[in-house]
């Protein structure tokens, strides 16, 4: 558990307001959940005290608000009519409890994070269109969902006018709210308005008579706890108005059947609304997800036992609770407080209140939850999200909530195997110094329904190729997959000229990494390229760093095989900038490359001799001079030249006269016109020719080069070397080489 970090006197009145506000929100809900799950209507309350007071307290979470959730109204309703009687039900939910509690004392909270995204939607999207269809009617007058349409037509000449205007209205006041944001962040809940609104109105409405007035079946019915003066009194009155589990069912499957639904519904919907409050809590504190499906677990053996509907951790309370300023855990036990008291002292005004407001709170409680916005982001996320998403709201709106699950659960699965059987591996050709190797990357678990892709795929690398089998980010190999990949290896692969390099297995499978291709440049290889394919191979290289597709290196073998001696196909000569790393810029491996590197750069005597010995000697075939577009050795000289500064005041200015000869080599490529106005230029333009001049600078390099030194201008002649500018944009990583 996460201590809060604001000292007591700060949090607590912050605290004790937001739980008042999560109570004025939550009275209405925890009566509307119960009217949605066709249960008395105290059980709901019930529940709301049980949620806010034990579970608030036993929770490890500081901002989640428990108590009696939409989200299960099918599930209740559901199970209510199958077990027959609300007594049994009771049962179900305590064994329900049970379930939890082992659930988190077996830490099982991780759990939530196999269950696919698109089912977890179409869940909640499910029980919108539920709450939809079943409070609708109540909304228009009812005092019955209908059964068919026979009833249907029946009940449309019973339906109470004063009713109808009552859930009508509440409908608009509660989405007009939302549409004002003025309103809808303010601290006033909508859902208190509605029901004192409804109230409001029933009251108006009952001079009027029949028809217009409110009759008793459109009223909420609580059982009163009296008008007694003492409060042990008022206690004993609510404890005989509390239902109980019927225990003689203790012997009926069907009761176990319902409180694994109950159980897993329950606890899925907690885990998910934990992961939601923990994102908008403003500390950021993560909330223990096994601890919470324990103290789930006892609120609900308990709230079983008082004849209250199951309890989840809610995001309508949770999230109305942050945003009201509650900081610990106190605002929901507080809440749950109020909760108690109002049932013992304002039981009587509770049935004032008007079930068609309360169904008007729960139509748009699902309207939310099955918006056409999420229908159209599941839509443009694709069909292997939104096939899913679809299904599991039909399976369960046309069966049942654990029914329909399941069914999106298969769906779901079924594509993720799909697309394993499609594509179970990532196959890429890697062109290396060495020649062609088509690498194979396995995914993180690759089981026995990928062996007839990798086997096909395998029968594909032709004869007397290279195939690398990477397993770097493989946790588990079926044991016929590795059947398979050491056949090929030791019988296939040696029949067809094939050589297999492996990388990345667990020790485990015994396949130890061998890399059997060339990819580092040897004599053979030095010798063969010209000047042309040498050039050609760092282009290749460099596209792709810049798009991420490095080649696949041993370089421990690497620095082994080369530790004998360097056989490069081109010498860098670079300014010393830590942004222009030659080898990641090329992509290049252990020695591939021959890299000097000075301020500027600028050539002199010590330069050009560690060129001629590169290509004379160690054998380069081709000499690039790179410079870069964001060079501040070329920025100072720019502004040092352009502000008509000496070279003596350069020189003082860094302490030392070994960087004026650097400033002097650079100082050639500078037009003195350009200065004019330059230090008015912004920064971009300043830029822009800062990269001007690292451009000219790299021209007059190359013909420095072939001018001052012989023996390389007698190389290029005869065609063995070549040398070539390039420049290098810092910002990009782009490279333009210079014709």
């Amino acid at each position: 558990m996460t201590l809060p970090t604001s000292p007591a006197y700060a949090t607590v009145p912050r605290d004790l307001t937001a739980g008042l506000v999560v109570f004025l929100v939550a009275l209405p809900l925890c009566l509307g959940v119960a009217l949605a799950s066709n249960a008395p209507l105290f059980s709901g309350l019930v529940a709301g005290i049980v949620g806010g007071i034990l579970v608030g307290i036993l929770s490890g979470s500081q901002t989640s608000v428990s108590g009696p959730a939409a989200g299960l109204t099918a599930v209740v309703a559901a199970q209510i009519v199958l077990l027959g009687s609300f007594q049994a039900f009771l049962l179900a939910v305590v064994v329900a409890g049970v379930i939890q509690i082992g659930m988190g004392v077996a830490r099982a909270g991780f759990l939530s994070a196999f269950f696919p995204t698109s089912v977890i939607k179409g869940l909640l999207a499910a029980i919108g269109v539920i709450l939809i269809c079943k409070q609708f009617f109540y909304v228009l007058g009812s005092h019955r969902t209908p059964n068919g349409f026979a009833q249907l037509v029946e009940d449309v000449g019973t339906l109470e006018p004063g009713a109808a205007v009552i859930g009508v209205l509440s409908v608009l006041l509660l989405v007009g709210w939302d549409q004002i944001k003025v309103l809808k962040y303010s601290p006033i809940p909508s859902a208190l308005l509605v029901v004192l609104l409804g109230v409001g109105l029933s009251l108006v409405f009952q001079p009027f008579g029949a028809g217009w007035a409110v009759t008793l079946s459109h009223l909420v019915q609580v059982p009163a706890t009296g008008e007694a003066a003492d409060l042990w009194t008022l206690l004993e009155d609510f404890w005989a108005n509390l239902q109980h589990p019927d225990f003689s069912q203790w012997q009926n499957p069907k009761v176990y059947m319902a409180a694994l639904t109950i159980a897993a519904v329950a606890s899925l919907e907690t885990l998910l609304n934990l992961q939601a409050v923990d994102k908008i809590d403003p500390q950021q504190r993560s909330s223990p997800p096994s601890r919470e499906l324990w103290a789930q677990g006892v609120g609900n053996v308990v709230s079983g036992l008082l004849g209250g509907l199951p309890v989840t951790s809610v995001i309508v309370r949770s999230s109305v609770n942050i945003n009201a300023g509650g900081r610990t855990k106190l605002s929901a036990v507080f809440h749950g407080i109020l909760l108690l008291v109002c049932v013992l002292f304002l039981a009587a005004r509770l049935n004032m209140i008007p079930l068609s407001c309360l169904a008007a709170i729960l139509v748009v409680t699902g309207i939310k939850l099955a918006s056409p916005a999420l229908v159209r982001q599941m839509w443009a996320e694709g069909k292997y999200q939104f096939t899913p998403f679809a299904i599991t709201i039909a399976a369960i709106v046309l069966t049942d909530l654990l029914v329909g699950v399941l069914i999106g659960l298969g769906v779901a699965v079924s594509f993720i195997l799909w697309s394993n059987l499609r594509r179970p591996i990532r196959t890429i050709v890697e062109k290396h110094l060495g020649g062609d190797v088509l690498k194979i990357e396995l995914a993180n678990q690759v089981s026995f329904l990928n062996r007839a892709s990798l086997a096909r795929t395998l029968d594909q690398v032709p004869a007397g190729g290279h195939l690398l089998l990477d397993a770097s980010h493989t946790d588990y190999i079926d044991p016929d997959v590795l059947d398979l990949i050491r056949d090929f290896k030791d019988v296939t692969a040696p029949a067809r000229g094939i050589e297999v390099s492996l990388l990345g297995f667990r020790t485990k499978y015994q396949l130890h990494d061998q890399i059997q291709y060339v990819d580092y440049s040897t004599r053979e290889l030095q010798e063969a390229v010209t000047p042309a394919q040498v050039l050609d191979i760092l282009k290749s290289g460099h596209q792709r760093f810049r798009t991420g597709q490095q080649l696949t290196r041993d370089f421990g073998r690497q620095v082994s095989d080369t530790a004998d001696g360097e056989h490069p196909l081109a010498l860098v000569f670079s300014c010393i900038d830590a942004r222009t790393p030659v080898e990641h810029i090329f992509d290049a491996g252990v020695g591939d490359i021959l890299s000097v590197r000075i301020a500027g750069p600028v050539a002199n005597g010590n330069e050009l001799g560690s060129m001629e010995y590169g290509c004379v000697v160690a054998g380069a075939k081709l000499i690039l001079v790179m410079g870069h577009t964001r060079c501040r050795v070329v920025h100072a000289v720019v502004d040092d030249v352009c502000a008509s500064a000496d070279l003596d005041s350069q020189r003082a200015k860094t302490g030392t006269g070994n960087l004026g000869m650097i400033v002097e080599h650079i100082q050639k490529s500078i037009a003195p016109a350009e200065c004019v106005g330059l230090n008015q230029r912004s920064a971009q333009e300043k830029a822009v020719h800062v990269a001007i001049v690292s451009r000219r600078n790299v021209a007059r390099l190359v013909d420095s080069i072939l001018r001052e030194s012989p023996t390389l201008a007698e190389l290029v002649r005869a065609g063995r070397i070549a040398v070539v500018g390039a420049l290098y944009d810092d910002a990009t990583g782009n490279l333009e080489f210079l014709s």
